[in-house]
């Protein structure tokens, strides 16, 4: 079992599942495409559930259990899952000793759970699995226990869904990067252009995929910006999400408008000149290009962005990586 990155003609990009001879399965294919494209959701969001759909079906392989019902067993899929080896194909059994460290944690497991609801509600939905899985997947309540504030206005009975398996996640303090240790990494930066990376994931707050999607048009860093047609003030970055062909996807539905100040404008500054001395005037409308490796003037990679970062990180001795 392999999830494995599918593109389409109209050159969109989803991923899918292949069984151990190398087939596409066609139910996880089906739902994988409807989330893609029938829900709009991101490349990385099917790549995911596809990651998960691998994990479901190769348990139910080597348990010799059907996967339409196997949801009956989902206690049991979720131990599984803390204690199987990841990616490792010749594990067949799972024997963890005494003191043995689980290989997935909580919030890992939850989301491969989320993932294996998701496909199984597609399969009694496209009839593909008897119906009474959905009892076992959810328990099913109704509005009654609620405080009248939080009913709604619409009148008669309203239903809701609440997962059956949830692990319960540990609270953890969020890991960002100190301000020392983003300046460690910007003074460990090589490049203008890895210096720009530095201050838009860390200072303006984008995502590597927002910042591996930017077009050089959607950066506005005039105080007035009117005449480009665009009313908002101060410097600012436009965040669109449109289909990239490096992948780069922003996972907001709607566009919005990101402040940024004088340090994000004079890194760009120096990035502008960088890219132009070694590009000239060409390149693509991509913000973030190659300018150190072929293809030269290339859309940078949401994956490149992660790997920079995570070298910076490496050199500047910063704990956290992004």
């Amino acid at each position: 079992m392999q999830a494995l990155p599918v593109r389409v003609p109209s050159g969109s990009t989803y991923w899918t599942v292949l069984d151990d001879e190398l087939r596409v399965v066609a139910e996880a294919d089906a739902f994988l495409r409807e989330l893609r494209f029938g829900r709009s959701r991101a490349v990385e969001t099917t790549k995911s559930y596809a990651g998960g759909i691998v994990l479901y079906l190769r348990w139910c392989r080597d348990t010799r259990r059907e996967w339409r019902t196997a949801a009956r067993d989902l206690g049991l899929f979720m131990l599984w899952l803390k204690w199987n080896p990841g990616g490792d194909e010749s594990v067949r059994v799972v024997v963890p000793g005494p003191g043995s460290k689980q290989v997935r944690r909580e919030s890992r497991i939850n989301k491969v759970l989320t993932s294996v609801r998701g496909f199984l509600v597609h399969a009694v939905i496209s009839k593909k699995a008897p119906a009474w899985v959905m009892e076992l997947l959810y328990e099913l309540g109704d509005d009654r226990d609620l405080p009248a504030q939080a009913r709604g206005e619409s009148e008669g009975m309203r239903y809701r869904l609440r997962a059956r398996h949830r692990l319960q996640e540990p609270e953890t303090a969020v890991d960002r990067a100190s301000d020392q240790e983003i300046v460690a990494m910007f003074g460990a930066c090589r490049s203008a252009r890895d210096r720009l990376i530095v201050l838009l994931l860390g200072r303006a707050g984008l995502r590597r995929g927002q910042a591996a999607g930017l077009r050089r048009s959607d950066m506005h860093l005039l105080m007035d910006s009117r005449a480009l047609g665009c009313a908002v003030e101060g410097a600012h970055v436009h965040v669109v999400r449109r289909e990239n062909p490096n992948r780069a996807y922003s996972k907001s539905r709607k566009a919005f408008v990101l402040p940024v100040d004088f340090l994000v404008v004079q890194a760009l500054d120096l990035y502008m000149m960088e890219r132009h001395d070694v590009l000239g005037s060409g390149g693509s409308d991509f913000l973030l290009v190659n300018l150190f490796r072929q293809p030269l003037g290339s859309p940078v990679t949401p994956e490149a962005c992660r790997s920079e970062a995570d070298r910076q990180a490496c050199d500047g001795a910063a704990s956290t990586h992004p």
